[in-house]
């Protein structure tokens, strides 16, 4: 079932949202050329119930930590643990929250250091993706016509678009219909409707688009061992046009 949020819901699914992207703020400060993803998951948990809130993929489906760190040719699901980042290395923060009952979800991939041209180029054109596709959640379009946008935009510029993981509803559940794939034709899918709250998230890879998932069942991984990156905010339709909810109540990402 596809639902619609009233104003008060919005409202609270936006707090959560918020508090997201003041984790990912904290965590972008944080991630530096020694710092382990471990070091990083307890940053976040720390940030997280010291505001009120719970870390929403703690024990999702089993899932033991609080983050989801990406890193290279890690898509997504990443695991915390031992590894260290190094120079040059990209990550993919991936954060969920809830709060009250609503749920908040947005990823940002930071580079380590010194990161190669191609990867700050992946980077760019991944949030670039992003935010095209935001700008087609308007009452009145469907799901189809953000996919089309991110899906041009990405291969416009020599990526692919991971086909395997898509975007979702979010609100009461962490997901929720509809889903919301980054490939495919416009005009197509679900209406969108004002009140609907979708978390959309580009998946994008240097190389090719298939991807396999490592044996500790989580993590996702680019087939070809190519970069990879992803970038996520929660976003209400509304009656004007898209409302970006994960951003931090100071506006300052």
């Amino acid at each position: 079932m596809v639902y619609t949020r009233s104003r008060e819901e919005i409202e609270k699914i936006r707090v959560s949202a918020q508090l997201v992207a003041m984790t990912l703020r904290e965590l972008g400060r944080a991630v530096r050329p020694g710092v382990t993803t471990a070091e990083l998951d307890r940053l976040a948990e720390t940030f997280i119930r010291d505001h009120g809130a719970r870390p929403a993929f703690k024990g999702y489906r089993g899932f033991p930590a609080s983050i989801c760190p990406s890193v290279n040719e890690e898509v997504v699901h990443g695991m915390p643990g031992p590894r260290t980042l190094c120079d040059g290395d990209i990550v993919g923060m991936d954060v969920g929250v809830e709060k009250d009952g609503y749920y908040g979800d947005a990823a940002i991939t930071f580079a380590v250091g010194n990161a190669s041209d191609e990867a700050r180029v992946l980077l760019e054109v991944t949030r670039e993706a992003l935010m095209q596709g935001i700008a087609q959640a308007r009452s009145g379009n469907r799901v189809g016509d953000i996919s089309d946008a991110i899906q041009r935009h990405v291969e416009s510029h020599g990526f692919s678009v991971v086909r395997a993981l898509v975007g979702h509803g979010i609100g009461r559940e962490m997901h929720e219909e509809p889903a919301v794939p980054n490939f495919g034709p416009p005009g197509r899918g679900p209406r969108l409707m004002a009140g609907l709250v979708l978390a959309i998230e580009p998946m994008v890879n240097v190389g090719g688009f298939e991807v396999e998932t490592r044996s500790d069942g989580w993590t996702v991984v680019t087939k070809d061992g190519a970069l990879s990156a992803h970038f996520e905010h929660t976003v209400a339709v509304g009656p004007d046009g898209p409302e970006i909810l994960s951003v931090p109540p100071d506006g300052e990402n």
